[in-house]
Formats: structure tokens, sequence, C-alpha cells
């Protein structure tokens, strides 16, 4: 039977069609479980780097400043937390932040700090949420 064209087998093409669609759904729900499991890990990580960041905050700065989201400073001269995003965008202080702090207010020369690694993605998720 050379020549002859092969003839489609009844069912084939609708088999076909329902194995992709099983294997689309499949991948949509792996997709989506995966998306739910990162988010809720993300939400995690987050709460916790900001739990972090606050830590930080509380053991170095609340000297001077005050570091939560309301309150006034120990140092008058001293900048409330929730003012620093006014004052600076806060995800553009990473560059200075890892450069270590040394500034002053008016008369006042600020401690030197140095963030360990990691510690300045906790402290600006902090901030943020002031």
């Amino acid at each position: 039977m050379t020549g002859h064209p092969s003839r489609p087998v009844p069912g084939k093409a609708v088999f076909a069609g329902l194995a992709l669609a099983a294997l689309a759904v499949a991948i949509a729900v792996y997709l989506g479980i995966g998306g739910f499991l990162h988010a809720t890990n993300s939400a995690a990580d987050s709460a916790e780097s900001v739990e972090r960041g606050r830590e930080i905050a509380q053991a170095n700065c609340a000297g001077c400043h005050a570091v939560g989201a309301d309150g006034e400073s120990p140092n008058p001269d001293s900048p409330p937390f929730r003012a620093l995003k006014d004052m600076y965008p806060v995800e553009n202080l990473e560059e200075a932040l890892a450069e270590g702090i040394v500034t002053s207010h008016d008369n006042l020369k600020m401690p030197e700090f140095e963030f360990e690694s990691g510690q300045i993605g906790d402290f600006i998720a902090y901030l943020k949420t002031l």
C-alpha cells in the first residue's frame, strides 16, 4: 500500500488535545502553587528582614534618634527615622550605608557605624515601614 495517504486514527486528535490541555493545567497548577509558596516565603522573609532592621536601629541608633513610627528623638538635633524618607529616597541609601555612616548634626558628631553583610537590606526594609 505504498502511495496511500495515511488515514487519521479516530480519536487520536481528541486524545492529543486532551493530553495537551491536561499538561497545560498541570503547568498552571505547578506555577500557581510555586508562585503562592514563593509569595508566602517572601512575605515571611520580608517580615523577618523588617524585624532585623528594627533591631539594628534600636541597638545602634535609638540613643539619639526616634527609631519608631512616633515619638521624639532623644537628641533634638537628630532627625526621627520616620522623617528620613522625606529627606532622602530610602532606596538610594544603600550605597551611603555601605560606605559607613559618618555625619554630624550641628555640633554633635554622629558615632561611626558600619553595617555587617546583609544588614543594609534589613535596615532599609525597616525604614520603608515607617
